[in-house]
């Protein structure tokens, strides 16, 4: 497995005195997705729970809906110069009877670790294909639960404490109990590893859960809480336009700048005030 840090040398400047010293970074590589062999997209990322962030794009792209439409996941030969694996190539099996990706996902590019390919069109797509109805989740939760998720989310983080540079995603109960927790160096691998990592448990729909994300919420997190059946996605940062937009059309509880005991909800009725 790849390593998840790394330490690089660097010149530190404080208060006018000059050091040299190692520092921890975070490691970010490409991890190329293939679905039954044929290669589907390459994602920049930080090596780790790799079968989950596989799982959790596909469920995000409508591919996979339950654990039953997964027959395997494994890594491939990777490319490193003594002949080892790299495990940066991850092919997934689909189940029987599960179609392949559309032609149209298939992606001969990179995305960046930071997002991904969305726009306003995905808008109607999304409405077409969403498995879930988020509008009849139960979920009902008080401000002050919300309140204490971000320092819960970030007392989980273990690989920020020592670089400082990782997203984070966590899936919270409707009482504010942490049920999982991932990093990434991208915001949207972050959450494909919490809902790849449901997903191969049996998790999904996530009914009555919440999705606590340490940045900006973005129209793809939103895209991808809808297919995942998250009715509640809640961000420490300001969501986009399009974000609102997609999570009024899709019955989800939006809510960003949540910061102690200040929020803003956008969507959504889950949260009594």
């Amino acid at each position: 497995m790849g390593r998840v840090t790394a330490r690089r040398p660097v010149l530190r400047v404080r208060d006018g005195q000059v050091t040299h010293r190692s520092d921890t970074l975070t490691v970010e590589e490409p991890m190329e997705l293939r679905v039954g062999g044929r290669a589907l997209t390459v994602t920049m990322r930080t090596p780790g729970d790799d079968f989950d962030l596989a799982a959790g794009f596909l469920v995000g792209e409508g591919v996979v809906r339950t654990a039953a439409d997964i027959a395997g996941i494994r890594y491939c030969a990777g490319a490193a110069d003594d002949g080892s694996n790299t495990y940066n190539i991850v092919d997934v099996v689909l189940a029987d009877g599960v179609p392949p990706p559309d032609a149209s996902l298939e992606r001969n590019f990179y995305t960046t670790s930071s997002c991904g390919l969305c726009g306003k069109s995905s808008l109607e797509a999304i409405a077409t294909t969403a498995p879930w109805n988020l509008a009849e989740d139960p979920l009902r939760v008080a401000p002050e639960t919300l309140a204490v998720l971000p320092d819960r989310l970030r007392e989980a983080q273990r690989v920020f404490d020592r670089t400082g540079g990782l997203h984070a995603a966590g899936l919270f109960t409707p009482e504010g109990e942490l049920v999982c927790v991932r990093e990434d160096v991208g915001r949207h691998n972050a959450v494909d590893k919490a809902v790849g990592h449901a997903l191969r448990s049996g998790r999904l729909p996530l009914r009555e859960t919440i999705l606590m994300v340490s940045g900006r919420a973005s129209f793809e997190l939103v895209q991808k809480a809808v297919m995942a059946g998250i009715p509640l996605l809640a961000a420490v940062s300001a969501p986009s336009s399009l974000a609102v937009d997609l999570a009024a059309d899709q019955g989800l509880t939006l809510v960003g700048f949540l910061r102690g005991s200040s929020m803003n909800v956008y969507t959504g009725s889950a949260v009594t005030v």
